[in-house]
C-alpha cells in the first residue's frame, strides 16, 4: 500500500546528521592547565621585549618570577608527588634547571623553558577533554525519549531508560530508533551508517534487526526491545572508545623513554659536582659555581629541543598541506607503523552514491537520457540518497526534468510519480516486479475470462521475458558492487540503474603508496556487505576484506594485528570507525565526511579528505624521526664535551652558557628544515613509491 510522502516533524532525531555526534565542547579556559600556560606566555611576551629593550631589571624581573610561578607550580607540584612515590619527574627536573638558570643569571632561558613546558601540558589537557566531550556526545545521538505500545494498543511516550526487554515501541517516520531491537511489523528504510557505515539506508521489514540512534526513514515501525539501553550498540561503542583510551600504551617521546636514567644520572652528578669539590676543601662558592655550570650544560634543554623541532616542523608542514597532526607523539607515532586497516565507505570511497550504469531497454524505445530523465523527475521530490543521487545525475548532464505529479512513496519498495502524462515507478527491482507480476497476473486472468485465452497467453509470456532480462541486468549489477534500481514506465520495465559509491580517485595510488611503505598491503575492514566490499577491494588493489563487521568486530581486527607484533594505523570516518581509531597505534580521520566522534578520536586528521596524504604525511614523520636521532646525537656531543670541559678544568660560565645556547640553537635549525615545502614534496614523492 503506497503512500502520499509528506515530510516529518522537525525534532531533535530529525535535526542529527546521519553518523555525527551532537557538540558538547569544553571552553578552552575551563581547563586550568590551558589558563596557567597562557599567563605564563603572556608574562614571558611582556619580560622579554622589556629586558631585550635595555629596561631595568625591576621592570622586567618581577613578570618573569611570574611567568616561572604561573607556569611552574603544576608540573613542580606534580613531580613532588612523584618524589614521594619515588619517581623523579623530569617535568620536575626542568623546573629545577629553569630555577638553576635564574640563579646564574639565565632569567629569560628558564622561564622560555617554563613556558614550553606548561604549553605542552595545556595541549595534553585539551585533547584529553575533547575526546571525553566527544565520547559523551555519542550517547545524544539515541533520543531521549520513545513511544511505547502498552498491552492494551495504547502509545505512552516516556524516557528510553526506562524501556524492559520485551517492550514494543512505535518508531515513527523521521524519528531516531530508541532502543537495539527486531521489527514487529511495518516497512522502512534505517540510516545505519553511524553504527555500520553503510552509505545507503537499509531496508527493514519484520524480523530485521534495528540499532539504538539510527535514523528512520519514511515508513512506521514497531519493534520490540532486545537490549538494556546500558547494553545497546552505541552504548558499547562509548566503553570501547573509553576504554582503549585509556588502555592504549602510555603515549611517550623518544628522550622520555630514557627519562628516569638521564634524570636520577644528572641530579646525582650535579650533586657529586657540589659535594666531592666541598669536601676536598674547595670554598662553597667555586663548589657551587661549578655546580651549577654543570647543571647548565648537562641539562636537557638542547636535548628536549633535539625531539620537539622535528617533529612540530613537520606538524607544521603536514598542516599546511591539509594534514592535522594533533601532537608530537602522535607524529612520531606515525613514523612507525608497519601495518595499515583502511575503512571504505568515506575513506577510500567518496561516501556519497552517484549513478554510475544507465541501463535502457532497447525494445522499450527509451535511450540513456530519455530513461535518467523520467527517473530524475520521479525522483525529484523523494529525499531518499538513492534519489538524490538519480537527480544529481541528471543535472550533472545538463537534463531538463519536467514536473511530477501525485508523487507517492512506497518505503522498501520505492516511489511513483506522473512525469508528463506517464506513470513512472522507480525503486527496488525485486519489489516492482512482484507487484507488476501480481497486476499482470490479475489482469490476465481477467483478459481471459473476457477475450480470448491465447492471445493473453502470448501476453504474459513476453512480460515475463522482459521480467527475466530486468531481473538478469539487475543481478549483474549487483553481482559488482552496485546497487539496482528498476525505473518502470506505464507498468512497463523502461530500464535499470546501478548506483554506488565511487572510489577515490587517489585510492589505488594510496594503497600502493602505503604497501611500499610498510612492507605489507593493508586491510579493508568495513560494515558494509561482503559483495560490494570485495569488488571495491578489488578496484583499489586490496585482498585481505574483512566485511560485515560491526565496531567491536573492527576492534578485535586491530587487537589481532597488534598481538602479532605489528603497529597499526587505522583510517576511518564514521563513528563506527571511532573504537577501532582509539585501539590503533595511532588512528587517522577522514575529515570533510569525518564524524565528530572520529575527528576527535583520532590522532591526525586529514582536513582537506585527500586521501594521499596519508602516506605523505607517514614518510614526512619517518624524516622527522631521523632528524630527531641527528639532534640527539649533536645534542649529547655537545653536554659531553662540556661536562667532560667543566669536571676535567675550570670552564668558564658564559663559554658553558654559550656552548649550551649554542647546541641549542643548533638542534633548533637542523630541526627547522622540515618546515620548507621541499620536505613535503619529497616526503609525497616518497609516499607514492
Amino acid at each position: 500500500m503506497t503512500a502520499t510522502l509528506t515530510p516529518p516533524a522537525a525534532g531533535p532525531a530529525a535535526s542529527v546528521r546521519a553518523g555525527a555526534v551532537p557538540r558538547r565542547r569544553t571552553r578552552l579556559l575551563a581547563l586550568p592547565e590551558v589558563r596557567w600556560a597562557a599567563a605564563a606566555t603572556a608574562l614571558f611576551l611582556l619580560a622579554l621585549p622589556l629586558q631585550l629593550a635595555g629596561a631595568p631589571a625591576w621592570i622586567w624581573g618581577p613578570l618573569y618570577a611570574l611567568s616561572y610561578a604561573t607556569g611552574g607550580w603544576e608540573p613542580g607540584w606534580e613531580g613532588l608527588k612523584a618524589l614521594k612515590d619515588r619517581t623523579l619527574d623530569v617535568d620536575l627536573l626542568m623546573v629545577a634547571a629553569a630555577l638553576g638558570a635564574a640563579s646564574i643569571g639565565q632569567v629569560m632561558d628558564g622561564a622560555l623553558l617554563i613556558v614550553i613546558f606548561a604549553t605542552s601540558g595545556a595541549l595534553e589537557a585539551l585533547a584529553t577533554a575533547r575526546t571525553a566531550d566527544s565520547v559523551r556526545g555519542l550517547l545524544d545521538l539515541a533520543p531521549a525519549t520513545a513511544t511505547r505500545i502498552a498491552a492494551d494498543g495504547s502509545e505512552q511516550t516516556g524516557p528510553v531508560a526506562e524501556l524492559a526487554v520485551g517492550d514494543t515501541v512505535l518508531v515513527r517516520p523521521g524519528e531516531s530508533v530508541g532502543a537495539d531491537g527486531r521489527v514487529l511489523d511495518g516497512a522502512s528504510e534505517v540510516d545505519q551508517a553511524s553504527i555500520t557505515g553503510e552509505p545507503l539506508p537499509a531496508a527493514k521489514e519484520p524480523g530485521d534487526e534495528v540499532f539504538a540512534g539510527t535514523l528512520n526513514g519514511t515508513g512506521a515501525l514497531r519493534v520490540r526491545v532486545e537490549r538494556d539501553a546500558s547494553d545497546s550498540v552505541i552504548a558499547r561503542i562509548v566503553r570501547m572508545v573509553e576504554e582503549a583510551t585509556e588502555t592504549k600504551a602510555p603515549t611517550q617521546l623518544f628522550i622520555e623513554k630514557v627519562e628516569q636514567r638521564y634524570s636520577l644520572g644528572m641530579v646525582a652528578a650535579t650533586l657529586a659536582v657540589f659535594g666531592v669539590p666541598l669536601a676536598f676543601g674547595d670554598a662553597f662558592s667555586e663548589a657551587l659555581l661549578r655546580a651549577m655550570t654543570f647543571m647548565i650544560v648537562a641539562s636537557p634543554c638542547a636535548v628536549v629541543l633535539a625531539t620537539m623541532p622535528p617533529l612540530l616542523s613537520a606538524i607544521a608542514n603536514a598542516g599546511r598541506h591539509g594534514v592535522l597532526v594533533k601532537s608530537a607523539v602522535a607524529m612520531e607515532r606515525l613514523g612507525q607503523i608497519d601495518a595499515v586497516a583502511l575503512d571504505k565507505t568515506g575513506t577510500l570511497t567518496e561516501g556519497t552514491p552517484r549513478v554510475v550504469d544507465v541501463r535502457p531497454l532497447r525494445e522499450r524505445g527509451l535511450d540513456e537520457a530519455e530513461l535518467l530523465t523520467l527517473a530524475a523527475a520521479a525522483e525529484h521530490p523523494s529525499e531518499h540518497p538513492l534519489a538524490r543521487a538519480v537527480v544529481d545525475a541528471a543535472r550533472e548532464r545538463g537534463l531538463d526534468l519536467p514536473a511530477a505529479e501525485d508523487f507517492t512513496s512506497s518505503p522498501g519498495i520505492g516511489v511513483r510519480a506522473v512525469v508528463g502524462g506517464r506513470t513512472v515507478e522507480v525503486g527496488a527491482p525485486a519489489r516492482l516486479l512482484a507487484e507488476a507480476e501480481a497486476e499482470s497476473k490479475v489482469e490476465g486472468e481477467a483478459e481471459v475470462e473476457a477475450e480470448c485465452g491465447a492471445d493473453a497467453d502470448a501476453d504474459a509470456d513476453a512480460g515475463s521475458d522482459a521480467d527475466g532480462v530486468v531481473a538478469a541486468l539487475a543481478r549483474e549489477l549487483e553481482e559488482s558492487g552496485r546497487t539496482a534500481v528498476l525505473v518502470v514506465v506505464d507498468g512497463t520495465p523502461a530500464g535499470v540503474l546501478g548506483i554506488a559509491d565511487r572510489l577515490r580517485r587517489d585510492a589505488a595510488a594510496t594503497v600502493a603508496a602505503l604497501t611500499v611503505l610498510t612492507g605489507t598491503a593493508p586491510i579493508l575492514l568495513t560494515g558494509d556487505n561482503p559483495r560490494a566490499a570485495a569488488n571495491l577491494a578489488a578496484e583499489a588493489g586490496i585482498e585481505d576484506v574483512r566485511a560485515g563487521l560491526l565496531p567491536q568486530d573492527k576492534v578485535g581486527a586491530v587487537r589481532e594485528l597488534e598481538g602479532a607484533g605489528r603497529r597499526v594505523m587505522v583510517v576511518g570516518d564514521g563513528v563506527n570507525d571511532a573504537p577501532a581509531l582509539a585501539a590503533a597505534h595511532i588512528g587517522v580521520a577522514m575529515g570533510r565526511v569525518g564524524s565528530d566522534l572520529a575527528l576527535e578520536t583520532a590522532d591526525a586528521v586529514i582536513v582537506r579528505d585527500e586521501l594521499a596524504a596519508v602516506p605523505a604525511t607517514v614518510a614526512l614523520s619517518r624524516r622527522a624521526r631521523e632528524l630527531v636521532v641527528q639532534n640527539l646525537a649533536i645534542a649529547g656531543v655537545f653536554i659531553a664535551g662540556l661536562v667532560v670541559w667543566d669536571l676535567a678544568g675550570t670552564l668558564p660560565l658564559p663559554l658553558g652558557v654559550a656552548g649550551h645556547e649554542g647546541s641549542t640553537v643548533l638542534v633548533g635549525l637542523n630541526g627547522l628544515r622540515l618546515l620548507r615545502d621541499a620536505a613535503w614534496k619529497r616526503a609525497a614523492a616518497e609516499g607514492t613509491g
